[in-house]
């Protein structure tokens, strides 16, 4: 069973890149019942420890805490904040998106402002406004009101989505990339814990702003080999063609070959594809060679990390809302699970 209370706590988690307190709090609370010795380190990662046999390979299993955001850049005159994206996310999503903004005093909320159709030319009613001309309404009405609330220029802010099971095994929320991956930190940590097998998880910080905590946390770890763990792009929606779908719901975890930032170590491949192929668990290879995950980090630290991702496919990441299916989840866990056993009878 996956833990969707536990999940729902983690997708409403407010934490943009370099503001992942929150999450990280949630996280740390489980990672003290499971792990041996649980760290903070000085970048915010959090890193769990089992220190099962010394002589095994030590393989380090991260996923980032960190979802796409934004940050107040300016204050008008009359109260509307301007933003800049901390992360991808696309222009044409923002307009009319709920905006949780964490103030000085506390969280306050705001729209993104948009033109209504009544009083927009018609040359320019198929055309986004540029990010940098975006704004926040948070019903002020002068830069006195604005920080009478707490919000300056700093400040940070993510979209605003509750977490809802649609049933079916579908569930519908924010940030799944990547608090679904840190649910399967967990998860996996709970089921190790009394293992023999020398592993490290590492739930990373500001990912989606270049692989920060990950490049960090892999030096302070030195593992032998890693698995990040990901939310990654499904797009088996009307609007894409075919042949440009990268992954699919409903098909297992998502494996990657190569993408923007690796290409997956031949002898982590191989273990991933063996270790699903014999434990009968259903999976898919990530056909478009774009974006980029911890492992990009990771695999370049030291002499080089022989690494992997396992990717569980949603819909509509770094977007306000996503959609993804348990079932995609549970194989993703029990392929991670059987990887580590794999991995764990490699050379160091």
């Amino acid at each position: 069973m996956v833990n969707l209370d536990y999940l729902a706590k983690l997708s409403n988690a407010f934490g943009p890149p370099g503001f992942e307190d929150e999450v990280r709090d949630l996280l740390k609370m489980e990672f003290e019942k499971f792990a041996d010795e649980v760290k903070v380190d000085r970048l915010g990662n959090l890193i769990g420890y089992l220190h099962g046999d010394s002589s095994l390979p030590k393989i380090m299993i991260a996923a980032h805490m960190d979802e796409v955001g934004f940050l107040i850049t300016n204050v008008s005159d009359k109260g509307f904040l301007y933003f800049h994206p901390l992360g991808g996310v696309v222009a044409q999503i923002i307009p009319g998106q709920i905006i949780k903004i964490k103030g000085r005093s506390g969280f306050v909320y705001g729209v993104v402002g948009s033109t209504p159709p009544h009083i927009t030319p018609p040359e320019r009613r198929d055309k986004v406004p540029p990010i940098e001309d975006m704004y926040i309404d948070v019903g002020a009405t002068s830069i006195d009101e604005v920080k009478a609330r707490g919000l300056d220029i700093g400040c940070p802010a993510v979209f605003h989505t509750e977490f809802r099971d649609l049933g079916l095994g579908y569930i519908f929320g924010k940030a799944f990339d990547d608090r679904i991956g840190c649910l399967i930190l967990v998860e996996l940590l709970q089921k190790l814990k009394n293992s023999r097998f020398n592993v490290v998880f590492v739930a990373t910080v500001q990912e989606e702003v270049g692989l920060r905590g990950a490049r960090t946390a892999a030096w302070i770890v030195e593992p032998d080999y890693a698995i990040a763990i990901e939310g990654t792009f499904a797009a088996d929606t009307p609007d894409v063609k075919s042949h440009q779908i990268p992954a699919f719901l409903k098909r297992g975890p998502v494996l990657t070959i190569a993408d923007a930032g690796m290409i997956a170590h031949p002898k982590v491949l191989k273990v991933l594809m063996e270790t699903a192929d014999r434990n009968n668990i259903p999976y898919q290879f990530k056909r478009v060679p774009s974006g980029s995950t911890d492992a990009a980090a990771i695999h370049l630290t030291r002499g080089g990390v022989p690494s992997g991702v396992i990717a569980v496919p949603c819909r509509y990441i770094h977007g306000s809302s996503a959609i993804a299916h348990v079932d995609d989840i549970k194989a993703s866990i029990n392929l991670a699970l059987k990887c580590i056993e794999g991995l764990s009878v490699l050379e160091r």
